[in-house]
């Protein structure tokens, strides 16, 4: 039998067994965790030097670029990790939440990165704020990446996608990491972390692995380190009270497992279409990873009148459920991850029904799909039906990790159902299925105090709907109270976790030179080529060209509105824009902007390949008949993305700061110009 190894400072460590692991289909053994005890301080001296060190040769863009390419790498290997996932219990749409599902959030990340971070270390989080009246001093913010490590505490219901969702957002941030995996599933992530290590994608000391306990990892971790946690709510408090955590102010972020609700808003009648679809996605929850997702729903809040009709709806979609041996064909649902996992979850449904009636499980008869499982972890889906008063219910308080939910009739309006919901004391999300926008912007706002994620579900949504259960890559998953207090995910925020936010104040120049992009009153460079007749490699920031000037006749009013079609009032109708807030005509805001671009583009084929959007735009003061324009065209900045046209040139992002001014010197109109440049061949 093998032994499930430790990645420390670059090594494999592991050769005497210790805890047997077993599988969650038959009991047999799969490997051991390993005997050794592991050097932590070797392993944050490794992730400080050697990890920081090979990080920082490379930029937020480039970070991005070894995502994708061992996304990419994984992808290929994925069935690897699918034959090994089947020891855990799951199905192959088990495992394909985890694998796949972590493989996705690989590409997620990596096209986040290239879409919305610079070249460099540097993130500018704008906008400069003017702290002086001659604009000599402002303001403004950076994030950078901290000097420490991120350790990362799993579940063991994913130990792939948990690895990965943590781990992609830190990497891209430039901060090393120390991953420790829940022991009973540890073996795949042990899987996981041996084919990255086999890819050699990722630059030295970016991910170490520790299989078994973390020791006394947390009581030496620096003020510049990051703990991030998933599991049960027990034990992140537990992590939370760490006196050396707190004395060192060392950042902790839960996410913990919680007492999600689906709640059947009363105007849905068991003729709607939205009453099939709240029944599916509860037993769909129910039964997908047996249950042991931390965004499961536990509580099933619903009318007082259809209770009977929703309870026998679960019961016949549940009994068409066939539990066994993945392998088998046919069967939907496999064994919780381990025999001790199935004790707990058993000893908690024991705790439900001294106040719940039991609807559907615990048959005398049932029995797994396959051959040889006497020694398997499997459970039977289970439905309750709490006979507590709402308030008082113990499945406000008593979680059952595995496929169990329990009914809650509620009697009164949608902001009763809601207050029931509340009373798990804060969950990851919940669903409120409704037919009426209405009713749903009524219970949203108050729903929402006490959820980190809410689905609104209803006959439109379901044919697209990722589900209750699915936390995606652009949005936060975490909640509050009892579901941690923590975020994960939720893009661009995920990375910033790993970033330090600094403000800034000093001169726009020296600003300048800190963010690496053109702050407005800075110095600016004017050469004698126009600022388009340069390579994307040869252009620099701050590079400015101060046009013609153009003055603005009625012709041009007259000449664009038959153009565009736009013959709003303001551009031609005399007498009623005397009467207006400007007390003339003045010309359409987009025939300045066009006229801007006539006067600062270069015309001649070059290295600027294409115009793809703006950002910012400002229409600041009105332009009238007779008004001279000019504008100033600025390189704001620069973004390496790695990218070629389809003839194989290289190409990178340039974002141009343009002001457009009256002859009084007054601003007319602001915006950033987007471009693609080529570079040199």
């Amino acid at each position: 039998m093998s032994v499930i190894q430790s990645f420390i400072a670059g090594q494999w460590v592991g050769q005497q067994t210790s805890q047997a692991l077993t599988s969650a289909i038959n009991g047999s053994i799969i490997g051991y965790t390993h005997a050794e005890s592991l050097d932590f301080n070797e392993a944050l001296d490794y992730a400080y030097k050697q990890g920081q060190c090979s990080l920082r040769k490379f930029d937020f863009q480039q970070r991005a670029a070894q995502l994708k390419a061992l996304a990419v790498y994984l992808n290929k290997h994925k069935e690897e990790l699918y034959k090994i996932s089947y020891y855990s219990g799951a199905t192959r749409n088990d495992s394909w939440i985890d694998i796949e599902g972590g493989i996705a959030t690989l590409f997620a990340y990596a096209s986040i990165g290239r879409r919305e971070l610079p070249s460099g270390n540097v993130l500018h989080e704008g906008p400069v704020i003017p702290l002086g009246k001659e604009n000599h001093f402002a303001g403004t913010h950076i994030l950078v990446p901290r000097s420490g490590v991120a350790v990362h505490i799993n579940a063991f219901n994913f130990p792939v996608w948990g690895l990965l969702e943590k781990f992609a957002p830190n990497f891209l941030a430039g901060m090393p990491c120390i991953a420790k995996p829940a022991t009973s599933t540890c073996y795949l992530t042990e899987a996981l972390v041996k084919l990255i290590d086999k890819s050699d994608i990722l630059p030295t000391g970016s991910l170490q692995l520790i299989i078994g306990s973390t020791g006394d990892l947390l009581d030496i971790l620096t003020e510049q380190d990051v703990v991030t946690f998933t599991g049960s709510a027990s034990t992140a408090n537990k992590l939370r009270s760490n006196i050396h955590l707190i004395s060192r102010s060392i950042p902790f972020n839960a996410e913990a497992d919680s007492l999600n609700a689906a709640i059947l808003a009363s105007d849905i009648s068991p003729n709607d279409a939205e009453f099939d679809i709240f029944v599916k996605e509860v037993v769909r929850e129910m039964t997908v990873k047996a249950g042991q997702k931390c965004t499961a729903i536990r509580r099933i809040i619903v009318p007082k009148q259809y209770i009977d009709e929703v309870a026998e709806r679960i019961k016949d979609r549940l009994a068409k459920v066939t539990v066994g041996d993945p392998a088998v064909e046919g069967v939907k649902m496999g064994a919780v991850a381990s025999l001790e996992q199935k004790q707990d979850v058993e000893q908690h449904i024991a705790k439900l029904l001294k106040n719940s009636e039991l609807i559907y499980g615990e048959s005398a008869d049932f029995a797994p799909v396959g051959n040889n499982l006497k020694e398997g972890a499997f459970l039977q889906p289970t439905l309750l039906l709490s006979k507590q008063s709402a308030a008082d219910a113990s499945v406000h308080s008593i979680e059952a990790f595995g496929p169990v939910s329990t009914l809650i009739a509620y009697s009164g309006d949608i902001e009763e159902a809601v207050a029931i919901a509340s009373y798990g004391k804060g969950s990851l999300v919940s669903t409120l299925t409704t037919k009426k926008p209405s009713l749903a912007a009524q219970a949203i706002p108050t729903a929402a105090r006490w959820n980190g994620r809410i689905l609104v579900l209803d006959k439109e949504a379901a044919l697209e709907s990722t589900g209750h259960g699915s936390p995606l890559s652009i949005l936060k998953h975490g909640g509050p109270g009892r579901a941690g207090g923590g975020e994960e995910l939720g893009g661009l925020r995920a990375v910033k976790h790993y970033l330090q936010r600094t403000a800034i104040q000093g001169s726009p120049t020296m600003l300048a030179a800190i963010t690496k992009e053109y702050v407005r009153g800075s110095e600016i460079i004017e050469t004698p080529t126009h600022p388009f007749r340069h390579y994307f490699e040869d252009l620099q920031i701050g590079e400015s060209l101060l046009t013609h000037r153009r003055t603005v006749t009625e012709a041009d009013l007259v000449n664009f509105g038959c153009l565009s079609g736009d013959h709003f009032y303001m551009h031609f109708d005399e007498i009623a824009a005397k009467d207006s807030l400007f007390g003339k005509r003045i010309a359409h805001g987009y025939f300045v902007l066009s006229a801007a671009a006539g006067l600062f583009v270069s015309a001649a084929p070059g290295p600027v390949l294409a115009n793809y959007g703006l950002d910012n735009l400002r229409f600041v003061n009105p332009v009238g008949i007779g008004d001279t324009i000019q504008a100033r065209l600025t390189c704001k900045r620069k973004i390496d993305q790695g990218k070629t046209s389809p003839d194989g040139t290289g190409q990178g992002v340039v974002a141009w700061d343009v002001q457009v001014t009256n002859q009084n010197d007054e601003l007319v109109a602001s915006y950033d110009i987007l471009t693609l440049v080529s570079k040199k061949e």
